[in-house]
C-alpha cells in the first residue's frame, strides 16, 4: 500500500490504437518518473490481459483522461444498501401479493385465476420494454436518482392499490400493480451496481447477495402475511376489509421509505471502493449513442448470452412457480391457503441462505463457472423431487422438496449478476444485470402462461414436469461458458502497476 503523505497519480493516454501509461506524480516529492522509466517499470508487469486494456482504453481519439487511484471504502455504505434493500423489499411484495391468495381475489373481484395472473405476470411484461431506457437512467444518472424512482413507483402503486378495493375495480388493481411493475425497472437490476460503486472487491459479491435480499425478503412476505391478513370469509365485504387493511399497510411503508430515499440516500462516495471502479468512472457520461454501442458490445458477448439464456430459464422457472403456487398446492392439498403461503415463504428463507453462501463463495474463491454449474446440477435434482413429492400427500414433505430447491434456484440469482459483470466488464454492471432480468421475465412469461394452462388440463406433474425439462436445457447451455473474469483481471493487473511502480522507485 502507499504510505498516507503520498498520493500516487496515473494519467492514461488514450488512443484509438494502444494505451499508453503516463506519468507517476509524487505529491509532496520532487521525483517525476518519465514516460521512458515508466514503461520500462510496466515490462516487469506480466501478461496485461486484453480485457483491461479495453478497460483501460475506451475507444475515443484525442480523449485523454486522469484518475488518481486512491480509494476507500466507507462505513456508511452499509446504510446505504439497507436501504436499498428495503425499498426493493416493498416493491417485491406488491408482486406475489395477489397471485398468494388466487382463490379469494377470484372469490372478491368475479374474475377467472388466469386473470388474477396478470398480477403477477404484469411485473415480466412492463420490464422487457422498459429495461433500456432505465438501465440507461440509472447509467446517465446515478443510484440516487434511479432509487427515487423506483421508491416513488412503489409508492404510487400501493396507493392506487387502496383505491381499487371495490368488488367492480379490478381494472384499478392492475393499474396499482401496473405502476409498481414499472417502479421494478429501477430496482430489479441495481443491486450489482450498488455493490460496485460502495463496496471493495473483497465484498462485491456479498453485498450483490444482500441486495438481491431486498427482493427475497418482500417475495417471502408477499407469501406470508397476505394469507393470514386476507380470510375466506362468506361475505365480499369482509374480504374487502382485509384486503384494504393490508393495503394500507403497504402504502405506509412505501411512502416512509420514499421519504428515507430523499433525505438520506446517496448516489456514490466521494472515492471509489476499487481500482476496477476508478477505471470505470473513468468512462465519459453515456449519451443514446455511446449505451447503444454498450449494449452491442454485451450482447455480441458468446459467454454472456449463455449465461443470458440459462439465467432466464432458472429465474423464468421460479416466478411461475410462485405464481402459481397457491394453485398448485390447492389442487393436492384443498383449503390449505395459508400452508400455500408458508410454503413460498419457506423457498424465499432457504433462497436467502443460499444467496449468502453463494455471494460469501465467489468472494472467497472467484470460481463462477464451476459455482454456476453447481447450481445449477442442484436445481435439477430439487425440482425433481418437488415435482413428484406431491404425489405423496404429504404436505410436510412438500415444504422440504420446496425448501431445497428454493436454496438452489433463488440462490442463483447473485451468482448470475456478479458472473455477468465479471464477463462483460468494464461495461456498466445495471446494463449486464438489467438483459439478465429481461431474459428472467421473457421466460418467466412463457413457463407462468404455458404452466397455467398444463396445470389446469393436465395437473401439476405435467406441469412442474415441463420446468424441470426447461431446467435442463439451462444446465447444459452452461457447460459451454468460458469464465473470462475481465474485472477480477483489471484489478489484480492495476495493482501490479502500482506495485512495480513503487518497486522501481525504491530500487533504482
Amino acid at each position: 500500500m502507499v504510505a498516507d503523505q503520498e498520493k500516487i497519480q496515473f494519467t492514461y493516454q488514450y488512443s484509438p490504437i494502444t494505451p499508453a501509461v503516463g506519468r507517476e506524480e509524487v505529491v509532496g516529492a520532487e521525483e517525476v518518473v518519465g514516460p521512458e522509466e515508466e514503461v520500462a517499470m510496466l515490462d516487469n508487469v506480466k501478461s496485461v490481459p486484453t480485457s483491461v486494456i479495453s478497460a483501460l482504453q475506451p475507444i475515443k481519439s484525442e480523449s485523454t483522461f486522469s484518475t488518481s487511484m486512491e480509494t476507500k471504502v466507507y462505513a456508511r455504505r452499509w446504510i446505504m444498501l439497507i436501504i436499498f434493500v428495503l425499498v426493493f423489499m416493498t416493491n417485491a411484495f406488491q408482486w406475489i401479493q395477489f397471485s398468494i391468495i388466487n382463490n379469494l381475489i377470484t372469490k372478491y373481484y368475479g374474475v377467472e385465476s388466469s386473470t388474477v395472473d396478470w398480477t403477477s405476470l404484469v411485473f415480466m411484461v412492463a420490464y422487457i420494454p422498459l429495461i433500456f431506457p432505465g438501465a440507461w437512467i440509472m447509467d446517465k444518472m446515478g443510484l440516487r436518482v434511479t432509487l427515487l424512482l423506483g421508491a416513488f413507483g412503489t409508492t404510487a402503486g400501493a396507493w392506487t392499490n387502496v383505491m381499487s378495493v371495490a368488488p367492480d375495480r379490478f381494472y384499478v388493481a392492475l393499474m396499482g400493480q401496473t405502476l409498481s411493475a414499472t417502479a421494478q425497472v429501477f430496482l430489479l437490476g441495481v443491486s450489482p451496481n450498488v455493490a460496485a460503486v460502495w463496496f471493495g472487491p473483497e465484498q462485491v459479491s456479498s453485498a450483490c447477495a444482500v441486495g438481491v435480499f431486498g427482493s427475497q425478503v418482500g417475495i417471502a412476505l408477499g407469501f406470508l402475511i397476505p394469507p393470514i391478513l386476507v380470510k375466506d370469509h362468506e361475505m365480499k365485504d369482509d374480504i374487502g376489509e382485509d384486503l384494504l387493511f393490508m393495503f394500507y399497510i403497504v402504502a405506509g411503508i412505501s411512502t416512509l421509505l420514499l421519504l428515507t430515499v430523499i433525505v438520506v440516500f446517496q448516489a456514490k462516495p466521494s472515492l471509489p471502493p476499487s481500482t476496477a471502479r476508478c477505471l470505470a468512472a473513468q468512462q465519459p457520461s453515456p449519451t443514446p449513442l455511446t449505451y447503444y454501442h454498450s449494449v452491442k458490445r454485451i450482447v455480441t458477448n458468446r459467454n454472456y448470452i449463455l449465461l443470458l439464456f440459462t439465467y432466464g430459464i432458472n429465474v423464468g422457472v421460479f416466478y411461475a412457480m410462485s405464481t402459481l403456487l397457491n394453485q398448485v398446492v390447492l389442487q393436492h392439498f384443498p383449503g390449505e391457503e395459508e400452508n400455500a403461503g408458508r410454503i413460498g415463504l419457506t423457498i424465499v428463507l432457504c433462497g436467502m441462505l443460499g444467496s449468502v453462501l453463494f455471494g460469501v463463495i465467489l468472494d472467497k474463491t472467484h470460481k463462477f463457472k464451476e459455482t454456476t454449474l453447481a447450481i445449477y446440477i442442484f436445481v435439477l435434482a430439487s425440482m425433481a423431487a418437488y415435482t413428484f413429492t406431491f404425489k405423496l400427500d404429504h404436505i410436510a414433505v412438500t415444504f422440504v422438496t420446496a425448501g431445497v430447491t428454493g436454496f438452489f434456484m433463488t440462490g442463483y440469482l447473485p451468482v448470475g449478476f456478479e458472473f455477468a459483470a465479471e464477463l462483460t466488464y468494464p461495461e456498466p454492471e445495471v446494463t449486464s444485470a438489467g438483459l439478465l432480468n429481461a431474459s428472467a421475465q421473457f421466460f418467466g412469461i412463457i413457463f407462468t402462461v404455458l404452466g397455467g394452462w398444463l396445470l389446469g388440463n393436465y395437473g401439476s406433474l405435467v406441469c412442474n414436469g415441463t420446468m424441470l425439462a426447461a431446467l435442463l436445457v439451462g444446465a447444459a447451455l452452461t457447460l459451454p461458458i468460458r469464465a473470462e473474469l475481465k474485472r477480477q483481471k483489471a484489478n489484480q493487473t492495476v495493482d501490479e502497476c502500482k506495485e512495480t511502480v513503487k518497486d522501481a522507485k525504491s530500487n533504482p
